[in-house]
């Protein structure tokens, strides 16, 4: 359930997106009742849309968490901020470059703050969110750490490999199910990776 509730905005993005690849009509009415106007750009209803409804939804769910746990992880704000930054550009812009660049942006946000606590702050993030749960030794806490950082670094770049050299439907269909994939697949392994230590702790 968490996994989908977090999940919950880019779901909307990409049902919003589908539903107005097939009806374009509809979407720019919607459009010019929201924004006022119609798109200078017809072929760009979808995103546009789409744009609005992860907006929308990405609100919703900051005040059900701040509603329903009184308080809101820094990483949702960050998440916030940049869907409202880069979504606003695009709508104003029209232009779809701008909320293309909002994933890339959120995973180097990851990496780099990974990469500062490490760094400067000579503290490992990940084991201070999962030290509780697991006994490790300093050098795995280490090499999990640079993994992390390495996969949000990548994950960001291949963002932008699908952005610019496929079709915008492409992308979003990357954004939900290869974004999803890529990390469920990473996690498995990391968990193959830590199951020995898991069996000596038991």
């Amino acid at each position: 359930m968490k996994l989908l509730f977090d999940l919950f905005p880019v779901i909307l993005f990409f049902v919003s997106f589908k539903y107005s690849e097939k009806h374009p009509e509809q979407a720019i009415d919607w459009l010019t009742g929201l924004l006022g106007q119609a798109p200078g750009d017809e072929k760009q209803a979808p995103i546009l849309l789409a744009t609005l409804v992860v907006i929308a939804a990405t609100i919703a769910q900051i005040l059900w968490v701040r509603f329903r746990h009184g308080r809101v992880d820094k990483m949702l704000w960050i998440s916030l901020a940049l869907v409202v930054v880069f979504g606003g550009l695009t709508l104003i812009f029209q232009d779809e470059t701008f909320i293309k660049w909002k994933p890339t942006i959120l995973y180097w946000v990851f990496a780099a703050s990974l990469a500062f606590s490490s760094l400067v702050l000579k503290k490992n993030a990940i084991r201070n969110m999962l030290s509780e749960q697991l006994t490790l030794p300093e050098q795995v806490w280490s090499t999990l750490n640079r993994s992390w950082m390495t996969f949000f670094a990548a994950m960001g770049i291949l963002n932008l490999v699908v952005a610019y050299n496929f079709p915008t439907d492409t992308w979003v269909n990357f954004k939900l199910f290869g974004g999803m994939g890529l990390m469920l697949v990473f996690v498995l392994g990391q968990g193959m990776l830590l199951s020995k230590y898991l069996e000596e702790d038991k």
